[in-house]
């Protein structure tokens, strides 16, 4: 299975089957309360089908990593409600959001669609760091 990673300046990307996912992750100062231990992000999603077979997404998996180690697993169908079909070449985006107890985390998941064919696979999120300017500053 066809798997290729990359990250620059705050994009990540993903190929999985020639399903190219990019996230881009954007912290949100004024829905977090760092005194209150809430940090929230946004992640803005691209899923692309760069393949030759109509695929739809069914459903979602998150696995999410605070700085403490803490995991928040989160499933279900579809995404933003829908559960898009897209065709060769077809892009389908969407913007959605987590808050954390942390100032920090690690996001990674999967898609798990399905071809006109009938075949289900997983396509693969790309791990992604959620870093706010709360961060401590680790010294070396």
């Amino acid at each position: 299975m066809e798997h290729l990673a990359s990250e620059s300046s705050g994009v990540y990307t993903l190929t999985t089957r020639s399903i190219l996912v990019t996230v881009e992750p954007e912290f949100l100062e004024d829905q977090s309360e760092p005194d209150e231990h809430r940090f929230v992000w946004a992640y803005h999603v691209h899923i692309e089908n760069q393949g030759n077979e109509t695929v739809q997404l069914k459903s979602r998996y998150w696995h999410i990593t605070d700085e403490m180690g803490n995991v928040q697993e989160v499933s279900g169908a579809g995404v933003i409600g829908e559960q898009p079909r897209l065709g060769p070449g077809e892009h389908f985006e969407y913007t959605s959001g987590t808050p954390l107890g942390t100032p920090s985390g690690i996001m990674k998941g999967h898609y798990v669609m399905e071809a006109a064919t009938g075949d289900v696979f997983e396509a693969e999120i790309p791990a992604f760091s959620l870093d706010s300017p709360y961060r401590p500053q680790q010294l070396h």
